[in-house]
């Protein structure tokens, strides 16, 4: 068995040993273990392939095997991992163990709860390790299938319309991309489902593309959060539980960006060429109007969402600028993103667990009351804004670098375009730390609340290093990631 089955096969040794659990102990013991192995698993991962770069591997996917699951559709079991899908995995395994402690006090239907959320992140390890265009999509939909119970049931406001909407907005994507997979499968020759041998094979017509491309982007844009099918997002993240909106937004949501780069742009090269400015507007729609949305919302984890939808609009729109500066920004993204966003999640579940609202207007004086929340909270705020040496300033940075080494006058003014919403960021993040953190308390009550406890320290603690660290030492990270963008940026440059 290829080692990086573990990933698929860890998760499904905890949901055994979450269905045999007994107590919360046994259940919390089963999620801190489960979680932990994968987190030095994904560790050990990113050591040795950086160890199989330096000494000379140059192959395009490292780890390599295949296993024939449906022969008549040339359907396989094929996993291997590049710079990309090893930081994806480092990601996903770091929110999944927070995200485990960011649930300790969960009470109503412990079990039940995290045995959707170890499917949830079973679904995601598996799509980030697989090579094969049907085995992805299967993971893909592990993925998100699990959302709708996480939110409906464990969520709290308007759970059943937001679970409802997210649900139906997502397999309408789903539909569009499968539709789309077939395409390519078929257009490509129908002789495999296998990433790598349909991009050496580089033999789906111009025409076909035109079609399958727009349906494929669009299919993993909804789930990235593109306009105008980001609208079940916000909804989504303000009803689902705190570790379900860290996983969502931290990890589920770099499916799409992830998938329009791996799969939409790297097999259909021509018609990513052809049609880009399409989607560059409409991404360039989604930075700007995300964080306009993010000013004018009085929920916490509405400003959060929209915040969300400003930076993964970002993603996308650095993908379609095609070149190996901006790809290299898309993904250090995808992790600045996973992480703060996570961090803000998390952040917000603790205050709202406590003071019982998430309206902004109803909250103040907080760092004198839970001080320790409040400090990591600014922290969150200024990676959020792209301050200097922290995680968000190295991916924008990459991003707007990589869109100005376009002359022409479009790609210029959507870059621009696209800048501006630095400064629409900085204005919500700061007025938001301003109104809730300082000031006089709103509500006398608040007074008699307490800081955090030990395992929402901890939480929150390892995600600040690791945004930390990602703004102070991105340079190994960033060479990682640039050498396999490589392979799908000379695809479209072609």
């Amino acid at each position: 068995m290829n080692f990086l089955s573990l990933f698929v096969l860890i998760p499904l040794v905890m949901l055994a040993g979450l269905w045999l659990s007994k107590g919360i102990k046994a259940i919390r013991g089963v999620m801190v273990a489960g979680s932990t192995a994968l987190l030095v698993l994904s560790v050990v991962l990113t050591g040795m392939y950086l160890s199989e770069r330096s000494g000379g591997n140059t192959a395009e996917m490292l780890f390599r095997a295949d296993a024939v699951w449906y022969a008549p559709l040339h359907i396989a079991y094929s996993v291997g991992v590049d710079g990309i899908s090893v930081a994806m995995l480092l990601l996903s395994a770091v929110i999944v163990f927070t995200g485990t402690f960011a649930s300790w006090q969960m009470k109503v239907q412990t079990k039940e709860y995290f045995l959707w959320f170890t499917l949830l992140s079973m679904g995601v390890f598996g799509f980030f390790i697989c090579i094969d265009l049907f085995t992805m999509f299967m993971f893909y939909e592990i993925a998100l299938i699990p959302m709708y119970l996480l939110i409906g049931v464990w969520g709290s406001g308007r759970k059943e319309y937001s679970a409802m909407k997210l649900t139906l907005m997502l397999m309408g994507g789903s539909a569009f991309l499968l539709i789309g997979i077939l395409g390519i499968y078929f257009g490509s020759g129908a002789s495999t489902m296998n990433l790598l041998e349909i991009a050496a094979l580089h033999n789906i017509p111009f025409e076909q593309q035109c079609i399958w491309f727009p349906l494929t982007f669009l299919g993993f844009g909804v789930l990235g959060a593109l306009f105008p099918f980001h609208t079940w997002s916000p909804d989504g993240h303000a009803s689902a539980p705190t570790a379900v909106s860290m996983l969502h937004a931290g990890v589920l949501m770099k499916l799409g960006g992830y998938g329009c780069f791996r799969i939409a742009m790297y097999l259909m090269p021509e018609a990513a060429n052809e049609l880009s400015w399409i989607f560059l507007i409409l991404t360039g729609i989604s930075v700007v109007y995300g964080a306009f949305s993010a000013c004018v919302q009085t929920d916490l984890k509405y400003i959060n969402a929209y915040s969300s939808v400003s930076h993964c609009g970002l993603v996308l729109f650095a993908i379609l600028m095609m070149n190996q500066t901006a790809s290299t920004g898309a993904v250090l993204q995808m992790l600045s993103h996973g992480l703060m966003t996570a961090l803000f999640f998390a952040l917000i579940g603790m205050i709202y667990g406590r003071t019982h609202t998430r309206d902004v207007r109803q909250l103040g004086g907080l760092m004198k009351i839970m001080p320790f929340l409040s400090v990591c909270y600014v922290i969150a705020g200024l990676a959020n804004l792209g301050l200097p040496g922290l995680s968000g300033f190295v991916a924008e940075m990459t991003i707007f670098v990589g869109s100005f080494q376009h002359f022409d006058a479009f790609h210029r003014t959507m870059t621009i375009l696209a800048t501006t919403s630095i400064v629409i960021t900085a204005v919500y993040i700061l007025r938001l730390v301003g109104k809730i953190l300082y000031g006089n308390p709103v509500n006398e009550e608040h007074l008699k609340l307490t800081d955090a406890t030990w395992d929402e320290r901890f939480a929150v603690i390892c995600l600040i290093v690791a945004v930390a660290g990602l703004g102070l030492a991105p340079w190994w990270i960033s060479n990682m990631i640039g050498d396999s963008v490589l392979p799908v940026v000379s695809q479209l440059m072609r």
